[in-house]
């Protein structure tokens, strides 16, 4: 677009505000945008202040109107990705005793069917129909589906605003008819109890915070009783169950602590039984066996996590027995425990393994794979006396696999391959793992996805995505989106940088509060090897991230701006420092373990202030840029980008393209359809492609 011809973008109006903190004044000129009715709104968008409205509209108004010449492409882009997708898809049935439960779609269908059929044979039996649900709201999400033990009822949580407030709806299993719907304000989390007529679950409260797990009798109004009730705001609270389901398990957690108590389904009226007091940086759960628990925990110095185990009459620390040593640079990251294996799921080197071991002689095995880079995961469903264990595995060239495995055989039997409709031949794309030089010598891995036919000449655009937080790791599995920047002449790349636990617990622990900055450097680092390596050059990338990752891109945007070609910030957490001022924000206390604490801590607040995007925008060159907000996301609320897209507009010294569209009808994870995702995603890449100068290249033939 001819920037003489480009309409005139929003303003919003400074007004100015100042804080003191530790002798510090905090400036903001546009804290106006955050609504003082933020709660209210989370729960009903249309109480939002008019001006706030208004404005977030003229944005979206002027996104549309910069973005009107990629219409078109957008479409292409959606029907390509749409394409990929096998639209009448299901899940590999899970069998429960007389019944194999499973979700599937159908053609035209933006949210799944929850089914069952007798797992002798039989017919069809639809649980929940999640289109018809959804016919009347802009929103329509389903959380987590479960059934009853009896089989008799099925419970569904579904969100109806984004704003992740879920409602619990329980159903009759063969008639469909509604028996229950009176539990609200809760996080979706549910477990049935064994006499399949009450359920426990999460209740937040008004500040979408985990407070009590309560205990509802199904049909029964009001009087729900409490279970477990936690005050502390800085831990989340949670309820699952053993494989065994014998113990219901109440975990109180935050991203480095864990303390969890468990209840004996076999001998309700003893009570909670706490496995280990909480202490700072002691994380572990709990998995079941016989007459023993099996723990998997950090502690004595297990930075990458140790196996013990237990007696059920005396879990607590002093009784723990080692049953799997830590090994350093060997993450242990989840154990499953049936009635004759266990099964853990680890990475070393920076690839996932799964490691299985028979209870009665401590033989073990581990399954390979032939692909220098993949993702992997189990799933181990609902079954806890069974031999088959059933895992995914993909590539970033290898669609998604579903196998069923024999523990004892070694036997993998493939249940389902990912169907392309549109075709896709693995031999027409390379994927490869770089390790490139941090500033501190550290070396961050990168996986990388691109046609056989694009020049690696340094000429190639390359999309760079990276999240580096919270210990998440980014795994090298198949995407049906990326492949349409791929076939355009894009490089994909995935940098697995600090924050994460790609290369163990470590490199989470080198990329959180005070070493925060190793995440950003990390990336940039990753950037310039690619361009070093004639993968890309300088102003060919454009970065992508979201949520915390979305910090990532506005700190790399203002320490390497010219590195740059683009920014796409999804639901950026950019507004760092305000946020984590402000503890009556919903994930404010859990996240001063992450970030720090600047309330309390001059450090923290001096580190935070040091990076924090919006705090650190100043008056110079920045890339094309473009954000994405939900109105009604409780983890980055939509004012954090609306403030930082309104600050760069005003300090910014050059004409790059700067855009903001706030999704009205949703929250955290944008639109809430399979497809409509899917045009949010096209958006994006239309951007992409266009600030490439490759909007008008056609894909390369199948």
């Amino acid at each position: 677009m001819d920037n003489s011809a480009r309409p005139v973008p929003p303003h919003a109006p400074q007004r100015p505000t100042t804080a003191e903190h530790h002798g510090l004044t905090l400036h903001d000129d546009y804290a106006w945008l955050r609504a003082p009715n933020w709660q209210q709104v989370m729960r009903d968008p249309s109480v939002l202040d008019p001006e706030i409205e208004a404005y977030l509209k003229a944005e979206n108004a002027y996104g549309e109107a910069i973005l009107a010449e990629t219409e078109a492409l957008q479409k292409t882009l959606f029907d390509e990705m749409k394409g990929r997708i096998k639209e009448d898809d299901s899940s590999v049935p899970a069998p429960d005793g007389p019944f194999a439960y499973y979700s599937r779609y159908i053609t035209g269908g933006q949210h799944p069917l929850f089914c069952r059929r007798p797992s002798q044979g039989g017919d069809e039996r639809i649980l929940l129909d999640g289109n018809a649900l959804a016919a009347a709201h802009a929103y329509f999400k389903i959380g987590a589906v479960s059934h009853s033990p009896d089989h008799r009822l099925l419970a569904y949580a579904a969100d109806l605003k984004g704003s992740e407030f879920f409602q619990v709806e329980i159903v009759d299993a063969e008639t469909g008819e509604t028996v229950d719907r009176h539990i609200t304000d809760t996080n979706g989390t549910m477990v049935w109890a064994p006499d399949s007529q009450s359920i426990f679950y999460v209740w937040v409260d008004q500040e979408h915070r985990p407070r009590e797990i309560r205990r509802h009798i199904v049909g029964q109004e009001a009087g729900d009783s409490l279970l477990f009730e936690q005050n502390d705001p800085a831990f989340f609270l949670g309820v699952g169950e053993t494989q065994s389901r014998r113990f219901i398990t109440v975990s109180t957690h935050d991203h480095e602590t864990a303390e969890i108590h468990l209840l004996d389904l076999e001998n309700p009226d003893t009570g909670l039984r706490l496995i280990a007091p909480r202490t700072p940086e002691h994380d572990y759960s709990v998995e079941h066996h016989g007459d023993k628990l099996i723990i998997l925990t950090n502690s004595d110095g297990a930075e990458d996590y140790r196996i013990v185990e237990a007696p059920i009459d005396a879990p607590t620390p002093e009784h723990w027995k080692e049953i799997e040593p830590h090994r350093p640079g060997r993450l242990i990251l989840d154990i499953v425990a049936f009635k004759d294996h266990l099964v853990r799921l680890e990475r070393e080197d920076g690839l996932p393994r799964i490691v299985i071991r028979r209870f009665s002689d401590g033989e073990e095995h581990s399954i390979q794979f032939p692909e220098e880079v993949y993702a992997l995961g189990i799933a181990p469903g609902y079954e806890y006396d069974t031999r088959t264990l059933r895992f995914t595995y993909s590539s970033m060239t290898t669609p998604g696999q579903v196998f069923d495995y024999d523990m004892e055989t070694r036997e993998r039997t493939l249940r389902k391959t990912q169907e392309v409709p549109s075709g896709h031949n693995p031999a027409n794309y390379v994927t490869r793992r770089m390790l490139a030089p941090a500033p501190d010598g550290e070396m961050v891995p990168i996986s990388l996805l691109y046609h056989k036919d694009t020049p690696l000449d340094g000429s190639a655009p390359l999309l760079l995505y990276g999240y580096g937080a919270y210990g998440i790791s980014m795994p090298a599995g198949f995407s049906v989106t990326a492949l349409s920047l791929v076939d355009r002449g894009f490089v994909y790349a995935i940098a697995h940088i600090r924050g994460g636990k790609e290369k163990g617990y470590r490199w989470y622990k080198d990329g959180k509060r005070e070493k925060k900055v190793n995440s950003f450097t990390d990336f940039i680092a990753a950037g310039e090897y690619l361009c070093e390596q004639n993968v890309t050059s300088r102003g060919r990338i454009v970065a992508h991230g979201g949520s915390a990752g979305g910090m990532l891109m506005g700190a790399i945007a203002n320490m390497a701006p010219d590195l740059f070609l683009g920014i796409i910030a999804e639901v950026p957490f950019v507004d760092v420092l305000n946020t984590m001022l402000d503890a009556t924000l919903p994930l404010t206390p859990p996240e001063w373990q992450e970030w720090g604490n600047p309330i309390e801590d001059p450090q923290a607040y001096r580190a935070i202030a040091a990076y924090s995007p919006y705090d650190n925008v100043t008056a110079k060159e920045y890339p094309h840029i473009l954000a994405l907000a939900g109105l009604a996301d409780p983890r980055v609320t939509y004012w954090e980008p609306a403030k930082w897209v309104a600050k760069l507009r005003d300090v910014k010294t050059d004409d790059h393209l700067l855009i903001l569209r706030t999704n009205m009808d949703a929250g955290h994870g944008g639109a809430s359809g399979r497809f409509d995702r899917l045009k949010e995603v096209a958006l994006s890449y239309a951007f992409a492609l266009m600030i490439a100068g490759k909007a008008d290249t056609p894909p390369v033939p199948r």
